[in-house]
């Protein structure tokens, strides 16, 4: 199966931007959707492939778009990490041809392209997907998320999780999350105080979670 086969007969105009390396070169970038927990290892067989079957100019770049975290560790420290903007799916700009897709879609758990079904014209199954470039402002709005957006903080704490409290006036005390607040990095418990089941607002450095 080659590229042509997979694209049909539609002719999509699309406007485009040169490689890094080769001016002259035009690139576009698509989403390539691969296996979940993936992306790292496709990246890197994609840029390998690249090389091995001479086609580095045509594929410049290979992206996992991703924002910065904060990860609450159950004692309370915080570890800075990277989310996925969209896992399960990695960007790269080439330059589409039958060489390329073929490198490309032949990568070990890599599943398709994302783009438009073609159908077929005959029987029975689904049809082939042909490649569709993501629109300038598409990639814009993206990679502008991956720097500009403040850290967000992760917490592995929900409403009805068991914590212990473990500093302040509320030492030691045991309760129950009502309500997590991760853009303030607090969170709302039930204690029991003097018998009865009182609401307090805690930092999440102060609790940890119970089982």
């Amino acid at each position: 199966m080659t590229l042509e086969d997979e694209r049909g007969n539609s002719n999509q105009v699309q406007d485009t931007e040169a490689t890094e390396n080769s001016p002259n070169i035009p690139t576009r970038w698509y989403a390539v959707q691969v296996a979940s927990g993936c992306e790292k290892r496709v990246k890197a067989d994609i840029e390998r492939r690249a090389q091995t079957f001479d086609v580095a100019e045509r594929i410049a770049r290979v992206e996992i778009p991703q924002t910065p975290a904060v990860k609450i560790r159950k004692d309370g420290s915080r570890q800075h990490t990277e989310e996925k903007v969209f896992p399960g799916y990695v960007l790269v700009k080439m330059a589409m041809d039958d060489d390329t897709w073929q490198v490309v879609k032949n990568t070990p758990h890599v599943i398709n392209f994302v783009g438009a079904e073609q159908r077929k014209g005959t029987g029975r199954g689904r049809g082939h997907v042909k490649p569709v470039a993501l629109s300038h402002t598409e990639v814009e709005r993206i990679f502008k998320q991956t720097t500009e957006q403040e850290p967000v903080v992760k917490i592995d704490m929900a409403a009805g999780d068991k914590i212990i409290v473990l500093s302040g006036p509320f030492k030691d005390f045991e309760g129950e999350v009502v309500e997590v607040s991760p853009e303030r990095s607090k969170l709302k418990a039930l204690l029991s105080i003097f018998g009865r089941d009182t609401p307090v607002e805690l930092e999440f450095n102060q609790v940890q979670k119970q089982g």
